[in-house]
């Protein structure tokens, strides 16, 4: 059963996203990071496993700030399985997607004055493909896996039937404790399914990534106003559309608008503005076209 008390966040720099998940029997790498950050990333891992072994890692899409840190992670923990959907593996099979991610990466690491270090993405891997309904029981842990697409097309959740803890991804937007950033890229639609999926679990907490875990009063909060601050964005970005605004001036008004609090600091740049056209042409696609 997953507590507070066996979540720890390892992140190592803000907009990372890393949680190990653990008991006596087994250890769970939730999300792995940049890969400038995977090194000090395996690190952090030994620090609390000392000699045990990590057994899993699940990575819930395939975004470069979640995936890349497996692959140092790996060259520590070999015998880690990764757990991902078909789509992520599909992704770390083609070079021009793990280039892009290296450029991401790149990027984001000059922010922290980062721009000597080795980038080991070409090692990314998945052991276990994982679909709708697939069950993962290890040690006191008894998970679901949960397709949550808008996001991405291979964004996952991983329910934990005893806890009623979900292990969630940025399908449900990105939570700072009030207030939520809709990051839906690759399905609008999609992402309110999914949102409408979770609130019928009767969830009593999330681990939600770049933020950690909440408990039940803040999950309650959060599951009330995700699918109304997601209809929110695309009613702003549809005005702006139907009124001919530049796009540039429609991104400047949706992260005025949505990238609030703890956000503006965990949210690299780069990547930020890139997903916010990426959902302003996903909005006039499904609703305009």
């Amino acid at each position: 059963m997953i507590t507070a008390y066996n979540v720890k966040d390892l992140r190592v720099t803000p907009g990372d996203s890393a949680y190990l998940i653990y008991d006596d029997q087994t250890a769970i790498l939730y999300d792995s990071g940049f890969a400038f950050t995977g090194e000090k990333l395996s690190l952090r891992i030994k620090e609390v496993l000392g000699e045990r072994k990590l057994d899993y890692i699940f990575l819930t899409h395939s975004h470069y700030d979640h995936c890349l840190g497996s692959a140092y992670v790996l060259e520590r923990y070999p015998d880690a399985k990764v757990v991902a959907g078909k789509h992520t593996q599909e992704v770390f099979l083609r070079p021009h997607a793990i280039s892009k991610m290296q450029e991401l990466d790149n990027a984001h690491a000059k922010h922290f004055g980062i721009t000597d270090y080795e980038f080991k993405g070409q090692g990314l891997r998945v052991d276990k493909v994982v679909k709708e309904g697939d069950k993962i029981t290890v040690g006191s842990f008894d998970f679901t896996v949960l397709e949550l697409p808008g996001h991405t097309k291979c964004s996952i959740g991983f329910y934990e039937n005893n806890s009623k803890i979900l292990l969630s991804n940025e399908t449900l937007g990105i939570y700072h404790g009030t207030g939520i950033l809709p990051v839906a890229l690759t399905g609008f639609n999609d992402a309110i399914s999914s949102i409408k999926k979770l609130k019928a679990l009767k969830l009593k907490g999330v681990l939600i990534p770049h933020l950690g875990i909440i408990g039940e009063e803040a999950t309650k909060h959060y599951l009330s106003i995700v699918e109304g601050e997601f209809l929110r964005a695309k009613e702003l970005i549809l005005t702006h559309l139907k009124n001919g605004t530049d796009r540039e001036e429609i991104v400047e008004d949706f992260q005025n608008t949505f990238i609030q609090g703890a956000i503006k600091d965990i949210y690299p740049p780069d990547a930020a503005y890139l997903n916010s056209l990426l959902m302003i042409k996903l909005i006039e696609k499904e609703f305009l076209s």
